[in-house]
């Protein structure tokens, strides 16, 4: 049995760091779009890797998205009224753009709650520059990214991302690990070589619910997890099974589920 706790790096990084002065925007950048006030556009495609989705803003050029790419924007808003006067990095801003992301994430995508945290691709957002915000800048920018935590590099993303994981996904999209176990290992296509599957989730509390802490939350998924994992591999007399656990860092940041691993290559 394998478990660990984990950050939810791309959403907890893209969510909670701060910038100042001439901050990084991504690689590639298109002087166009640095500090700017003006939202960018939905579906624009461009080239991200990981440390892109690493720093508060991008100004990463765009590319054609019949060419390789590895993020699309499926959803740029502005925030409401009532966080105009907000600061930058400011914890509702935070929660706000995560709440607005994931929602349109798991719509834009085509699944459910469950599926969308067990595929390789995943989301991050972008705000306006520090420069930008001090200009009156309150746009938001979500954008799907052809990889999840712990990720490498990303892989190429299709022309579009929109219903990517209607009807029965491709492997290439759904997320497995190969290695001992799932700590700390990288996560990969299950297209690939692999020891691990993300093959289910648990619901660990209701939106309004408080954390219910991390012994408690490290039990329930546990238990969980043993009988799940059991059924998906049709109960053999042995079998192997993992959990990814979350801590209240990302409970605050609205994520109210764990994941749930077999040990198999396929």
């Amino acid at each position: 049995m394998s478990s660990r706790r984990t950050v939810l790096g791309l959403v907890v990084a893209a969510l909670l760091l701060t910038g100042c002065g001439d901050e990084s925007q991504g690689t590639d950048v298109d002087p166009a779009q640095l500090d700017a006030v003006s939202p960018p556009e939905v579906g624009d495609c461009r080239v991200l890797a990981p440390e892109d989705t690493e720093v508060m803003s991008n100004a990463t050029a765009t590319v054609d998205c019949r060419t390789p790419h590895t993020a699309e924007t499926y959803l740029v808003e502005e925030l409401p009224p009532e966080l105009g006067d907000a600061d930058r990095e400011d914890p509702e801003v935070n929660t706000w753009i995560h709440e607005h992301c994931q929602a349109s994430f798991i719509s834009f995508l085509g699944a459910d709650e469950s599926l969308a945290m067990r595929t390789i691709v995943s989301w991050s957002a972008f705000r306006p520059s520090a420069k930008a915000w001090d200009e009156g800048a309150r746009w938001y920018r979500c954008d799907v990214v052809g990889g999840a935590e712990q990720s490498k590099e990303y892989v190429e993303l299709p022309v579009t991302a929109q219903g990517l994981m209607k009807g029965k996904p491709d492997d290439r999209w759904l997320v497995c690990v190969k290695g001992p176990s799932v700590q700390d290992a990288p996560r990969i296509p299950c297209s690939e070589p692999h020891d691990w599957r993300a093959v289910t989730t648990v619901k660990l509390g209701e939106a309004d619910d408080p954390y219910p802490g991390d012994r408690q939350s490290q039990i329930q998924t546990r238990d969980f997890c043993s009988d799940s994992v059991g059924g998906w591999l049709s109960y053999p007399v042995t079998y192997d099974y993992g959990y990814t656990w979350f801590t209240e860092e990302e409970w605050e940041a609205g994520n109210r589920r764990s994941v749930c691993w077999a040990r198999t290559d396929a």
